[in-house]
């Protein structure tokens, strides 16, 4: 055991020994090989300066092109998905023929991915992601990650709702029904197919009931018309939903509370 750990150290010293020396070095052609090997081991921490240093020196040469896209690339590796992403679109807009192109505008989204933070958070990213895989299938529309896209900006996009509906919802738990109706309502506009489609037009109806309850006498009668026509369109589309009773009670005490608005008003 004491001798193996002789060996690491021993070992350790002559890997920054040999690191020290390609720092040194006045030779882009051995510094390129040695980020590149660095790069391929995994080793992105020690790979990056030196590929820093060659952005600047190959800058104007053949070289400039795969010096930048890997530069990019350690960015992603090391997790710095910020700079990556600024790397990866400046490379496809620089270098907009590449054979790399392709490739980091896919990255430049999968960076913001990356960066998509749960659905309490703020969503800008989440949106950016969006927008940049958007990009992408418009100027690849035949790229054989497709569906890939797809299916990533399906991830993205259920953040969004559930962000979206939790809003909506804390609307509804804080009792402030008008801005209830007019988040839930946005929400089936914005995403016409979301998964939550079913609560959100439950709570819709929850929430005209309750803002014509509380509402003067001169709106009572429009709002509680907006609940039961919100009522039709649920049970129209989730004859079999669990919220359906609960549904029906709002609609019928909206029927009654209308024909007695009717009667005081005759």
């Amino acid at each position: 055991m004491r001798y193996l750990l002789i060996f690491v150290v021993l070992l350790s010293a002559a890997s920054c020994g040999e690191y020290n020396q390609v720092l040194k070095s006045n030779d882009p052609e051995y510094k390129y090989s040695k980020a590149l090997e660095y790069f391929e081991a995994g080793d992105c921490y020690r790979a990056l300066p030196i590929f820093e240093e060659l952005i600047g020196v190959t800058r104007g040469t053949q070289r400039a092109e795969q010096v930048y896209y890997y530069y990019a690339h350690v960015h992603y590796c090391i997790g710095d998905y910020y700079l990556a992403n600024y790397y990866f679109k400046n490379f496809a807009k620089t270098y907009s023929t590449s054979e790399f192109a392709e490739e980091c505008m896919f990255l430049a989204a999968m960076c913001n991915y990356n960066l998509s933070p749960n659905s309490t958070l703020d969503q800008q990213d989440t949106q950016a992601a969006i927008d940049e895989f958007q990009l992408y299938l418009n100027k690849f529309p035949n790229s054989e990650k497709v569906d890939s896209c797809y299916k990533l900006i399906g991830d993205l996009n259920l953040k969004l709702e559930k962000k979206a509906f939790d809003i909506a919802s804390l609307y509804v738990k804080t009792e402030k029904h008008k801005a209830a109706v007019i988040a839930l309502e946005n929400m089936l506009n914005d995403y016409p197919g979301t998964v939550y489609t079913e609560d959100v037009m439950f709570l819709i109806i929850k929430s005209h009931f309750s803002y014509a309850e509380r509402s003067i006498e001169m709106k009572k009668l429009e709002r509680y018309e907006a609940c039961t026509k919100s009522y039709y369109n649920f049970a129209a589309r989730f004859p079999d939903s669990g919220n359906l009773k609960e549904a029906e009670s709002f609609f019928k005490r909206s029927v009654k509370a209308m024909e007695k608005l009717e009667v005081a008003t005759n």
